[in-house]
């Protein structure tokens, strides 16, 4: 058999390497109480000087060799401190010292060199340097009001420049293609800067809103499965009273009778399932009817068709969604199929329905349509589904039924019912 040999390894990335060697650093100047925000950002500050102070060191060597000793001496006490500032955070974790460089030196280094060097051409236009101080802050600081200081500050500086730019001009000892070259590092180093910055915001400005449309498609996905899509987007776009009157609605009640004792004998992690069994048929077959599911009361299930959107075969589209929720049981392999029996009870008639609640809203229907839909259920049979008058005149040209006869209705007297037994064949 042939021995396949071991993937190559995966070379780590420029990004990996440079954390790899240098992350013990960056981070050395962390606390064992500070926070994972305070270390991240001591480590930024600690990774920016380790960036810095090389660069500053080569300037100072350059200016030196080339005999502007005042910027060469400037440059190097930038250096200095800078480092000793490094060393602060390193052994004590305290960045404020070098919070103080970055801030304050960083800025007005590139001035003064300005003004030592003759001005913004023969500086290498050094200033510009100085925007680093603003835009470093933006990663060091939480407080956004330190940045902006510091960039007001670059902007007053940049303008000041220009200013006695005409006082300061003079030649120096550096050569133009010396000149040159620092000018192009000093606008690639802080066009760089700014450059990543702005690519890091952005992925994290993509990441932020990619995250927020997942969470508000579970948001609108919860929403829809709580109240009707038409109600969800109104709510979604304005606060108002939602409420309406609805002069053709149809309502159906349904319990699940044997439920009460099953419970007794089945522990409650199997009543949930059983129950979850039950009402999942049902919501499938509310959905395919296009119906509105009002609310579970326990073992009780309602629905209503006609609401929100108003349709003229409401009592015909309830009425075989009835049916086809009565069939569950033939379909249903339980062991508990024979404790349980459904019983329904359908009415039709004007309703109001709205929104209700503050906080745990829901969508319900009120009216004596409601009322004597819920007593057709709780006088109707197991197994049955009893239908008023009201219903009965809406669909008897396309159902078949089995007449009742008057009955005794609580809070109603009496009132002739029917049960609804399957659909009339198409001639």
């Amino acid at each position: 058999m042939t021995t396949l040999p071991p993937p190559s390894p995966v070379p780590p990335s420029i990004t990996g390497r440079v954390l790899a060697l240098f992350g013990p650093l960056f981070f050395s100047g962390s606390l064992p109480h500070d926070s994972e925000d305070t270390r991240l950002r001591k480590a930024q500050l600690m990774a920016g000087s380790l960036f810095i102070l090389p660069i500053a060191l080569v300037w100072a060597v350059a200016y030196a060799a080339f005999g502007e000793w005042p910027a060469a001496l400037i440059t190097l006490g930038y250096v200095l401190v800078d480092l000793a500032a490094v060393l602060i955070l390193n052994r004590r974790g305290q960045a404020g010292p070098l919070g103080f460089v970055h801030q304050f030196c960083t800025l007005l280094l590139p001035f003064v060199l300005t003004i030592v060097l003759g001005g913004l051409a023969q500086s290498s236009a050094l200033v510009i340097g100085a925007l680093m101080a603003p835009l470093g802050a933006l990663l060091y600081y939480a407080d956004r009001r330190v940045a902006n200081r510091l960039f007001l500050g670059f902007i007053v500086l940049l303008a000041l420049s220009g200013i006695i730019n005409p006082a300061v001009a003079r030649d120096n000892n550096l050569p133009l293609w010396f000149i040159l070259a620092l000018f192009v590092l000093n606008v690639g180093i802080v066009s760089s800067l700014a450059f990543f910055q702005m690519r890091a915001f952005v992925r994290q400005r993509d990441e932020a809103l990619g995250m927020l449309r997942v969470e508000q498609l579970k948001t609108d996905t919860l929403l829809c499965n709580i109240l009707p899509r038409s109600i969800a987007e109104v709510l979604k776009n304005e606060t108002q009273t939602i409420a309406e009157r609805y002069e053709a609605v149809s309502i159906l009640f349904a319990d699940v009778v044997g439920f009460t004792p099953l419970t007794t004998t089945v522990d409650a992690a199997e009543m949930v399932t059983i129950l979850n069994e039950i009402y999942t048929y049902f919501d499938d077959v509310v959905e395919r009817y296009g119906l509105e599911k009002i609310r579970t009361m326990g073992d009780g299930y309602m629905v209503a068709s006609g609401v929100p959107t108003p349709r003229p075969d409401h009592a015909h589209a309830l009425a075989a969604a009835a049916l086809d929720m009565m069939a569950f049981l033939d379909v249903w392999d339980s062991p508990h199929v024979a404790d349980i029996e459904f019983r329904m009870g359908i009415n039709s008639g004007p309703v109001l329905a709205g929104v209700i609640g503050r906080k745990k809203f829901s969508y319900d229907v009120w009216g004596d349509p409601v009322n004597v839909a819920s007593r057709m259920e709780s006088h109707g049979e197991p197994g049955r589904i009893q239908i008023s008058r009201a219903t009965y005149d809406l669909i008897r040209d396309d159902f078949l039924f089995e007449p009742r006869g008057v009955i005794s209705i609580k809070g109603k007297g009496e009132m002739e019912t029917w049960y609804l037994v399957g659909r009339r064949p198409i001639a």
